[in-house]
């Protein structure tokens, strides 16, 4: 079964390479995409299965022994993420086909965007499933290098521009990166997840402060929590929507998900952690103002992607189970919901031929089936009930009030009032872009780049891809009570610890 665990890595570097030589093959290329990422999503769900019942399924490469090998750990959050993630690469990937064949027909193949995708998504599962802190690095290498490419492929001034500011922000942080596990070697003489969590508590208390801060700098650059995240309302909005949806459904999450696993495996707390909850509460309250004030549509979305970052942080900051609890919920609701968001942003811009809220108008009556792609998602990212934002916000809540302390009470007063500022936005969305007068698509200002827009129409492709992630957060509401239990078990493991790292170094 441990074979299993390197098969979301190994799977999507062979059919990158393999894409590549395919490039003159539409057809092949993208078969080999959709069949690759189906296995993978059958592959996490039984590594899923297997590490919920029997616990961590650890993977020593080369037959080295941890801590001196490359270890590769699936445990309940890391195959719960990949899970959730695998759907949304997939359904993301049918929605970037589905675009391409409406925009440039079904023989005309694409050299770049299929093998720089499959080492994405290769990526991501490393990062998932790394038990190492510079293989993590490693990770999130390959995901700028492909991401790169993603976000410029037949580039404009504007996109090198945006690009160029991804770029040199990920490669700033990638550079405290590489010197925090410098510092971190140096100190603790090992760099393997489960032996730091024994070493550093034995540093002294000033040196674990300072590496334990350095790494919350790195992977809140990556997370584009407040004040760290600047790049990212620049950056993702130029895109078109399938990298857009795929950077900000995972990229983010990749980076919160690398912030938990190492401030509670690593860099541990016996209470509540004042200095993240006031970084949540900012994120929270900065974010949502900023969305307000925008209106680009994308950019909109961005600054509320930025917002509810604050979530994650709020519930790690609490530091208990039940915190946890609501940070893996309300992560797997983000991955899914923020995704489907952009994709429908995508859609929209097809219809109306701009991204600007003011120029809009009438959706509901030229495409209804957009108006409902839209209204379910964004009624569960403002946390209305029953959708899964609202069960992941309650468990929130839940935990700050259970926190019993001042610093955590007005953390929740602030995710009330960002839920309210949140369903504000998206009504603003919501009236403009959808009510009033039809108004006709305005021309593509500049066919010549990758984004097609004012076609007044949508490939059937890109709606269903549209349609299987609204209806993956529906089912994520509808699951809520077997995902809390899971969840729950996830956030023990994190607290506690010892499961992981007997798994990983064998009780030595």
């Amino acid at each position: 079964m441990t074979v299993l665990v390197a098969l979301p890595v190994l799977l999507p570097l062979a059919a990158a390479g393999l894409s590549l030589a395919l490039g003159r093959f539409a057809d092949l290329q993208r078969v080999l995409g959709l069949v690759v990422l189906g296995a993978i999503i059958a592959d996490a769900a039984v590594l899923l299965h297997v590490a919920d019942r029997d616990g961590p399924l650890v993977l020593q490469m080369g037959a080295w022994p941890a801590p001196f090998g490359i270890t590769l750990v699936a445990d309940r959050l890391s195959a719960l993420l990949l899970v959730v993630s695998s759907v949304v690469t997939f359904a993301v990937l049918i929605y970037s086909i589905g675009q391409r064949i409406t925009d440039y027909g079904r023989q005309r193949s694409s050299t770049t965007f299929h093998p720089m995708y499959l080492m994405l998504c290769a990526g991501v599962s490393l990062a998932y499933l790394t038990g190492d802190l510079f293989n993590l690095f490693v990770a999130f290498e390959i995901m700028l290098s492909s991401s790169y490419v993603l976000i410029t492929r037949r580039t404009t001034a504007t996109r090198v521009r945006a690009g160029m500011t991804y770029t040199i922000v990920s490669l700033a942080s990638s550079l405290l990166f590489i010197t925090m596990i410098a510092l971190v070697y140096a100190s603790a003489g090992t760099v393997n997840l489960a032996d730091l969590g024994q070493k550093v508590h034995q540093l002294p208390d000033g040196l674990q402060v300072a590496l334990g801060l350095l790494v919350v700098i790195v992977f809140g650059v990556k997370a584009a929590m407040v004040p760290l995240h600047f790049w990212l309302p620049d950056s993702y909005p130029t895109a078109p929507a399938p990298v857009t949806a795929v950077f900000a459904g995972l990229l983010t999450k990749v980076g919160i998900y690398a912030l938990i696993r190492t401030q509670t495996l690593v860099f541990s707390h016996q209470e509540s952690w004042n200095l993240m909850l006031g970084i949540a509460l900012i994120t929270m309250i900065v974010g949502a103002l900023g969305a307000l004030a925008q209106n680009d549509l994308n950019r909109l979305l961005s600054f509320l992607l930025v917002s509810h970052i604050g979530y994650m942080l709020f519930g790690l900051g609490v530091y208990d189970v039940v915190g946890l609890t609501g940070v893996i919920l309300y992560v797997v609701h983000h991955i899914t919901v923020q995704a489907t968001l952009f994709l429908v942003s995508g859609l929209i811009t097809r219809h109306t031929g701009t991204v600007a809220l003011t120029r809009m108008g009438g959706l509901a009556k030229a495409a209804p089936l957009i108006a409902v792609l839209f209204a379910l998602p964004a009624l569960s990212l403002a946390g209305v009930p029953p959708f899964s934002g609202f069960v992941a916000k309650l468990a929130l809540l839940q935990a700050g009030v259970g926190a019993g302390t001042w610093t955590a009470y007005a953390v929740t007063g602030g995710a009330v009032l960002t839920s309210l500022l949140t369903l504000y936005a998206m009504a603003r969305v919501w009236t403009r872009a959808f009510w009033g007068q039809v108004k006709a698509p305005e021309a593509d200002p500049d066919p010549t780049d990758e984004l097609v827009v004012g076609t007044a129409s949508s490939s059937r492709p890109m709606v269903i891809a549209t349609g299987v992630l609204v209806a993956a957060s529906v089912v994520i509401a509808m699951v809520a009570g077997p995902l809390a239990n899971v969840s729950g078990r996830a956030a023990a493991d994190l607290v506690h610890g010892e499961t992981y790292r007997s798994a990983v170094l064998g009780g030595g």
